[in-house]
């Protein structure tokens, strides 16, 4: 049945006014007429929304190159679409005039005169079979237009269309519009919608069926199905598969397709087809932060193993105060994407401060992602390290630490995200009755977040409190102790530079650390955003310890791989070494 009773608009318009619409949401709605210039048009309208005036402008046009008698013919088309770009917006009878200018070259002056809007005066939405009683699909039906609107073409094709991509996201492929009209009354100024959905039985899920040339086990693929055979159809189940698949690190091409024509008795088989990546990967690379100055970094990784999707990897870092070398072999359990088990071994020096340390390090993790969305890490790890703090003696300490963490993160985007939040909880320990030199509980907690106001402005935030209880602190190993400062700590200050000292002003890191931060970004052109910030904190042994501020001012650059970031700080206390720093640092801000 057709749309509109009276001049039914086309796709195109109907996708502008979408557009335009979001706009108008955040103009002023004023009664001011508007003035915008082209070359030779001149559109002015009064007595109604600012969004007549833009959408007047935008299906007009610009309009060039026009002598006297082409652009008196022009007005007429001119005027035909200003009162279509009034329509849309339910402004059905405008008192238009125009006028040709005498100037060299030729204006066409539009004025306008909105008048009154056409009002919704009934709307009817009524959905039938078996999605009428679905809880995904009927409470998500937007409000609008709603009965006494100013009619909006836009909002009615969208209201439409949002139950078509609704039916077909669920799985009601088979659903149609009974009834689709908008009657519009110009002279009554009142518009009445009908739309009658009937959605037909819902769609199921069959079995997955990956291609024959994958190259791993059959019960690791079914691993990363989440959904049983016969379950209803959701366009996110079919999509989450398919992303899993793609950030496995086992395919360099999926393609996973859930075909409703394939379908027999309401059942959708999935098909997946799967091209399996290089099994290894050589990488390398050279940065640079303010904290430890530029560096070399390479990697090598081996992404399958064997036909079960076991992985190994090594890798290592150089700089001036820190090298380290380490290797990896990884077990993918169930289901893949989130759990695994990993054994580590890695060696470490550092010289950093008053500091020089080396460790040894062998453990495992185990991961597995919580039904609450939490990820928890269990590990087991021996650390073995050899320390000097100010050029006192050398000691060594050997600790089997036992430990939890739990973390969440969510994002509204892996790059960039708008909002969001992480937390991140984590307890080690160990005890000199069980090889270990030294008792030791050793507590971590941090919390960031993001919100962002208006598109432009970022609100950022982080804490951390950290601790140790032990009973023979001078036995801890530096690599337990706290120390703060640089481009991750409180800016203003060197890199862990802030610490507790000893009688000979030696850093010999704190027994907690008390870190908070807050940042202020504002969006001055895409990808690029200034920024204004305090940090506060220090490390301590004593949580009443006074606190080192740092305040300053930065760029952000959104790169493709995360955002970069140039800061210049000031320490605002000269007893901890504050004082003007730059800081240079890349990564996710959450």
């Amino acid at each position: 049945m057709p749309d509109h009773t009276t001049r039914p608009l086309s796709g195109q318009l109907a996708g502008s006014q979408r557009r335009l619409y979001l706009r108008a949401l955040v103009a002023c709605l004023v009664w001011l007429p508007l003035l915008v210039r082209g070359d030779q048009i001149q559109v002015n309208v009064s007595g109604g929304p600012s969004s007549l005036q833009q959408n007047a402008r935008t299906f007009v046009g610009t309009v060039e190159g026009r002598n006297r008698a082409s652009l008196r013919r022009y007005g007429r088309h001119a005027e035909g679409q200003v009162r279509q770009a009034l329509r849309a917006l339910g402004y059905y009878e405008p008192t238009i005039t125009r006028t040709l200018t005498e100037e060299d070259p030729p204006r066409l002056i539009i004025d306008v005169v909105a008048g009154e809007p056409v009002l919704v005066r009934t709307r009817e939405v009524s959905i039938r079979g078996p999605a009428a009683d679905d809880s995904e699909f009927m409470p998500q039906l937007p409000e609008r237009p709603a009965v006494g609107d100013v009619l909006h073409h836009g909002e009615y094709d969208a209201l439409r269309q949002i139950i078509r991509n609704r039916a077909s996201r669920l799985g009601y492929f088979d659903g149609e519009f009974l009834s689709r009209r908008l009657e519009v009354d110009p002279a009554a100024r009142t518009a009445d919608i009908l739309l009658e959905f009937e959605s037909g039985d819902r769609y199921r899920l069959g079995d997955v069926l990956f291609s024959d040339d994958h190259g791993f086990d059959p019960e690791l693929m079914q691993r990363f199905v989440t959904f049983e055979p016969g379950e209803l159809y959701h366009a996110d189940k079919v999509a989450r598969l398919s992303s899993d698949l793609s950030n496995s690190g086992y395919f360099s091409g999926v393609v996973v397709d859930a075909a409703p024509s394939e379908a027999e008795d309401g059942v959708i088989p999935v098909n997946a087809e799967l091209r399996t990546r290089d099994p290894r990967s050589l990488a390398g690379g050279v940065g640079f932060s303010t904290d430890v100055g530029p560096r070399l970094r390479g990697t090598w990784t081996e992404h399958w193993i064997n036909e079960r999707g076991h992985r190994r990897g090594a890798e290592t870092e150089l700089s001036e105060p820190r090298q380290s070398i380490s290797g990896w072999y990884e077990l993918p359990l169930d289901p893949p994407m989130t759990d695994s088990i990993r054994l580590s071994t890695g060696y470490l020096r550092e010289d950093i401060e008053d500091v020089e340390s080396e460790r040894l390090t062998l453990g495992q993790q185990w991961r597995h992602q919580l039904d609450n969305g939490w990820m928890r890490v269990s590990s087991l790890r021996w650390e073995g390290e050899r320390f000097s703090i100010g050029g006192m003696p050398t000691r060594t300490t050997r600790l089997l630490l036992p430990g939890v963490g739990f973390s969440k993160l969510q994002v509204d985007s892996p790059i960039d995200p708008s909002r969001g939040f992480r937390l991140e909880f984590g307890v080690a320990g160990g005890l000199r009755d069980f090889l270990s030199t030294v008792d030791v509980l050793h507590l971590t907690t941090q919390a960031r977040g993001l919100i962002t106001v208006a598109d432009k402005h970022r609100l950022l935030t982080r804490f951390e409190l950290s601790g140790i209880a032990t009973n023979r602190f001078a036995d801890v190993p530096p690599s337990l102790r706290f120390f703060a400062g640089g481009d991750q700590s409180v800016r203003g200050y060197g890199y862990e530079t802030l610490s507790p000292v000893d009688e000979n002003d030696v850093s010999v890191g704190g027994r907690y650390k008390i870190v908070g931060s807050v940042e202020y970004q504002y969006e001055i052109a895409e990808r690029w955003r200034l920024a204004a910030f305090i940090d506060e904190g220090n490390a301590v042994d004593d949580l009443f310890d006074p606190l080192a501020t740092g305040v300053g001012v930065g760029v952000r650059w959104i790169s493709p791989v995360g955002p970069i970031r140039f800061d210049v700080a000031r320490g605002l206390d000269d007893e901890f070494g504050g004082g003007w720093r730059l800081h240079f640092s890349m990564g996710p801000e959450l």
